[in-house]
């Protein structure tokens, strides 16, 4: 939470240290970069924290809100560095979860410039992140966020039956329930897991959901999936009515707020028309908030100077959920989630790019343009 504030919102689940070297070069293709044997001159490189513990909460810190971080580190150097960091930033550790003997995550972010992200990724204690690590009488404010379920072992492990024991959990004491998924390598045991059945059990728990177009195709229609990634581009490639259906049938698995992050094309927001269901949403109230029932948004990316895309679509949720945690309507609360993801694309890490609320708001009312790169809905 931020230092004296009781949290408004809690960051809970995945969280590690992210490590990104800096390019030197103003342009460089992968062949390029993976190159077996070269030696590539690099600048000093950012050590930062990342996962949605670290960006979706430091985002929310960072956007003026009260927030609590409920993480798992090890009691090692990069626990330690994550710890240091998180109160470099004002932010109290005070809910991180320290385990002594196990490894904290760490995640090597490549960023060349005009190439999309790659990871060198360690899960270390998110592994072993389970719903008892939650303390629930800890849980205080309107509304705890969850992310990254498909990168903690325990949560996909057993049918998914530990991740929906967490989000009831939660949903019993009352707060809104908002969850970030990320997408596994296909490889991994978390890729083979049945994730259409394990979001069977989880959604209906779930108030707001926003994983990206790829991260939902790959868990509900892996042929479209396949499909549309085989053009080397899934999300420039992904039509307006697949994107529709897919967060239709979001809403029909139980959730109230499907968001669907599409990369440089913005953000896709549709909500239930079961005001029933609105209304069940915990202490958020999106029942008595303009223009949450039976909505359809769509918006392209705000133009902003991309220096590093580290966080973006975390940030993206920070926005969104700031305009929810500020009564704002659904328009305005998904404006929101895309000013601030254009904010963040704006420096090299996943959070320094997003100011107080009041200067992205003031971007907002000053005129902002957007990209050109947008769905045809």
């Amino acid at each position: 939470m931020s230092k004296g504030n009781t949290p408004d919102v809690i960051v809970a689940g995945h969280v590690c240290l992210d490590i990104i070297p800096s390019f030197t070069t103003a342009e460089a293709s992968l062949d390029e970069v993976l190159v077996p044997g070269k030696l590539i001159d690099m600048g000093q490189a950012v050590v930062s924290t990342g996962g949605p513990v670290s960006n979706t909460g430091l985002a929310l810190h960072r956007l003026g809100l009260p927030v609590g971080l409920m993480g798992k580190v090890g009691d090692d150097i990069f626990g330690r560095a994550i710890l240091e960091l998180f109160s470099a930033q004002g932010a109290s550790v005070d809910d991180m979860i320290v385990a002594a003997g196990e490894a904290s995550s760490y995640t090597v972010v490549l960023s060349p410039p005009g190439i999309d992200r790659m990871f060198l990724h360690c899960p270390g204690a998110n592994d072993t992140y389970c719903a008892a690590d939650l303390d629930v009488s800890k849980l205080s404010g309107r509304l705890l966020h969850f992310g990254y379920p498909p990168l903690m072992e325990r949560m996909y492990a057993d049918g998914g039956d530990e991740l929906a024991s967490l989000l009831s959990a939660v949903r019993g004491k009352g707060l809104t329930v908002s969850v970030d998924m990320a997408r596994p390598d296909p490889a991994s045991a978390a890729g083979q897991a049945d994730w259409r059945a394990i979001l069977g059990k989880a959604l209906p728990q779930v108030d707001i959901f926003a994983p990206s177009i790829d991260e939902t195709l790959f868990m509900l229609d892996r042929a479209k999936f396949d499909q549309l990634e085989a053009t080397g581009d899934l999300i420039g490639n992904v039509d307006a009515a697949t994107i529709a259906d897919t967060a239709g049938e979001l809403l029909d698995m139980g959730v109230a707020v499907a968001a669907l992050k599409l990369g440089d094309r913005g953000l896709y927001l549709r909500t239930t028309d079961d005001a029933g269901r609105l209304a069940d949403t915990g202490r958020c109230q999106l029942g008595e908030l303009d223009g949450w029932l039976g909505s359809e948004l769509y918006g392209p990316c705000f133009l902003a100077k991309v220096v590093g895309t580290t966080g973006s679509g975390d940030c993206t949720v920070a926005g969104l959920l700031t305009g929810i945690l500020r009564g704002f309507t659904a328009e305005q609360a998904h404006q929101a989630g895309l000013a601030v993801g254009a904010c963040n694309v704006e420096a090299p890490d996943a959070t320094s790019g997003v100011p107080a609320w009041s200067k992205v708001e003031a971007r907002l009312a000053a005129g902002w343009n957007r990209l050109d790169k947008t769905v045809d809905f």
